[in-house]
This record gives C-alpha cells, sequence and structure tokens, in this order.
C-alpha cells in the first residue's frame, strides 16, 4: 500500500517557490520558443469556432477548415497592416511641416526654460548635443539590437500562424495526451478545466478585441471634434496599442501629438489632444475594462499588476500582453484542485463588481458604502458537465 507523505507547511511553500522560480527562470531563458507557441495557444482558442462551424456545419475537411481559418487570421491582420502603413506613408508626406512645428515649440520651450531658469538657449543646445552625441556613440549597438530585434519578430510572424495551425490539428491529439496522463476517475475533472479554460481565455481575449474598437472609435470621434488630422488612423493605433497595459496608452499618445503637427503649430491641438486622450482612458479603465475585460477573469487587480510586471520583465510586450491569460489558466487549474484551491481564492476577486442605477449597471469600487444600493454581483458560471468517464474531444 502506497503511504502518503504529509509535509508540514513551510517544506510545501518551498517546494511552491522553488517550482515557480524554476518555471520563471524556463520561460526567461526559452521566451524566444515558448512564448510564440503561446501566442499560438491563444489564437487556437479564437479560431477554433470557427473551425467547428466550417467541419461541423459546412463539412469541410478537419485540414481544409483550420487552413481556411488560420488564413482569414493572417488576411485580417495583412489587411489592418497595409492599412496603418498606407495611412502612415500619407503622413510622411507632411513630415516638413511635422518638422517646422516641431521647432516652433521647441523654441517656445526654450524660451520659457531660458526665462524661469536662467539657461541660455546656447547652453540647452549644448546639453542637446551631448545628449545626441552619446547616442551617435552608441549608434552601432543600437542599429545592432534593432536588426536582431526584427529578425526575430519577422520570424514570430511566420512561426505563429504554424503553430496555430498545427495546434488546430492536432488538437484532439493534445486532448488524448492529457487524458492518458491521469487515471480515469479524473477524468471528468480534466474536462471541466479544458471547458472552463476554453471558456475563461476565448470570453477575455473577445473583451479585449471589444474594448480595442471602442477605444479606436472614441479616440478617432474626440480627434475629429478637435481638427485633428488622420484622426481614424490615430483612433485605429491608439485602440492596437492600448491592448498593451500601462506603456501603450503613453506611446499612443506621444504618437498622436506628433501626428497633431501635420496641421498646425497651435499649443490648443495639443492640449485637446491631451485631454481627449485622459478622457478615452478614464472611460476605459472605469467603464470598459470593468465591465468588458474583468467581468470575463475573475482576477483581482494587484494580481493582475503583478503578472504583468513579471511577465513584462520575463519577455517584454508579449509577456505584458499574455500574462492575464495565462493566470486566469492557472486560477482555473488552482480552482479545481484541492490542494491548491487557496492559491486559486488568492488569484480571485470576489467582492461585488457592479450596482444598478437608474436600471444602468455600473462598476462598483466603494464596497463599503454599498449597502444602500442594490448590488449585483457578476460572476461567470462554471460549465455544467455531465457525468462521464469519457473525454468529448469535440466539445472543447
Amino acid at each position: 500500500m502506497n503511504e502518503i507523505i504529509k509535509l508540514p507547511f513551510y517544506a510545501k511553500l518551498a517546494f511552491i517557490l522553488l517550482t515557480f522560480i524554476g518555471l520563471t527562470y524556463i520561460l526567461y531563458v526559452g521566451q524566444d520558443i515558448i512564448i510564440p507557441v503561446m501566442l499560438a495557444f491563444l489564437f487556437a482558442i479564437i479560431l477554433r469556432p470557427i473551425v467547428h462551424f466550417l467541419k461541423f456545419r459546412l463539412r469541410f475537411p478537419h485540414v481544409i477548415a483550420a487552413i481556411i481559418a488560420v488564413m482569414v487570421f493572417v488576411f485580417l491582420i495583412i489587411g489592418i497592416i497595409a492599412f496603418i502603413s498606407y495611412q502612415v506613408s500619407d503622413m510622411t508626406s507632411d513630415f516638413g511641416k511635422i518638422q517646422r512645428n516641431v521647432t516652433i515649440h521647441v523654441n517656445n520651450i526654450q524660451q520659457f526654460v531660458k526665462e524661469n531658469f536662467n539657461l541660455s538657449s546656447r547652453e540647452q543646445n549644448k546639453y542637446i548635443s551631448d545628449a545626441t552625441n552619446d547616442t551617435i556613440k552608441n549608434g552601432k549597438e543600437v542599429i545592432g539590437s534593432t536588426l536582431m530585434l526584427f529578425t526575430n519578430t519577422f520570424l514570430n510572424l511566420i512561426l505563429i500562424p504554424i503553430y496555430t495551425f498545427l495546434i488546430l490539428l492536432y488538437r484532439n491529439h493534445f486532448i488524448l495526451f492529457l487524458s492518458k496522463l491521469v487515471k480515469n476517475e479524473n477524468h471528468n475533472l480534466l474536462k471541466e478545466i479544458l471547458n472552463h479554460v476554453n471558456f475563461a481565455v476565448r470570453n477575455y481575449i473577445v473583451g479585449l478585441i471589444l474594448e480595442m474598437f471602442v477605444v479606436s472609435l472614441l479616440t478617432a470621434a474626440g480627434l475629429m471634434i478637435i481638427g485633428v488630422e488622420y484622426a481614424i488612423l490615430l483612433g485605429i493605433i491608439t485602440g492596437i496599442l492600448n491592448l498593451i497595459p500601462y506603456i501603450g496608452i503613453l506611446f499612443a499618445g506621444l504618437i498622436t501629438i506628433i501626428a497633431s503637427l501635420t496641421g498646425t503649430a497651435d499649443l490648443s491641438i495639443i492640449i485637446g489632444v491631451i485631454v481627449v486622450n485622459i478622457i478615452v482612458q478614464l472611460i476605459d479603465n472605469n467603464i470598459l475594462v470593468p465591465m468588458i475585460v474583468n467581468s470575463k477573469v475573475e482576477i483581482n487587480a494587484f494580481v493582475s499588476i503583478i503578472g504583468i510586471i513579471i511577465g513584462g520583465a520575463i519577455a517584454g510586450v508579449a509577456g505584458m500582453f499574455l500574462a492575464i491569460p495565462l493566470i486566469a489558466i492557472l486560477k482555473v487549474i488552482f480552482d479545481r484542485i484541492e490542494i491548491l484551491s487557496p492559491w486559486g481564492y488568492l488569484m480571485g476577486d470576489d467582492l461585488p463588481k457592479t450596482y444598478v442605477w437608474n436600471k444602468i449597471k455600473l462598476p462598483l469600487y466603494d464596497y463599503e458604502s454599498s449597502s444602500e444600493i442594490n448590488i449585483v454581483t457578476t460572476i461567470v458560471p462554471a460549465p455544467v458537465f455531465a457525468e462521464t468517464n469519457t473525454i468529448d474531444k469535440e466539445n472543447f
């Protein structure tokens, strides 16, 4: 008879920390291989309904259905990139205007510094010249690292669609592999985990895409109102960059401010751009994210921020993008394994999410003072599964 060895809490904690450190190190060392595979896994989850429709509704062979789904995804991405490239090429024709307007603002800033900090224009130019010389000295290293980054990015752009197709093609094979790793009596648990991972990740990605469209629409509308050229292009760029937590919106705002100089050097336009970005971010952070994105994945804000920081430290922008889906997957697994359930609870967020005001559901923040309002807790229900000892591959 096998004896169960019970370890004290500090020993369990030590094993958990060692496992976490080991996995983090593996992700850091092998990020060039692991990150594209993880991205392909997420894209495969998104494309799975298309494959299912083509396979069971239109009676396409499984291979053809997977190829068509991946091709639709690739052509959609190419179309977005082509549109942005075409608009950017038009914007470059106004580079002379941008340069002249930037020079005007730089001169105004230098005049302000001269009047308030007693630094002459010559001293300011000397500081700028020294900084420029340091940049030129490191130019070769910057060019080399940029070329290496471009090469890796281009290689990933080729490999990710291939990985996505192969994951869709061998999906049932992978599920059978997982079923062979666990005992027959645990097949129901495995089925529940796989279904809920599929449910949580797909709804989270769909929520991100919906958020991207809304942010793009609001930004483009705001820029049109204040009279910025290329408002549609800048709105799309803002929506796409907004997918990158924290730093994305900063880059989007900087690009929008520079692009606004194609029309006029008036400072009011720049102030208007800043105001539009602030208003859109307030709407995004206080309404769109709590109701569209966070409602799909029950993860508290503290764990989300820590996960994004760790993901960025390990794999940069791609790691920040993957952090929340990976945490969601871990939470699904932890919640359904008894020994790990406390960690799943730690990741979760069991506070009420919304309240009703004039028949409108709004995000709730002041939990302590919520006793006088009608609370509506938004909880994503776990799927209900039939009792069976077999793995139904087509429903995952």
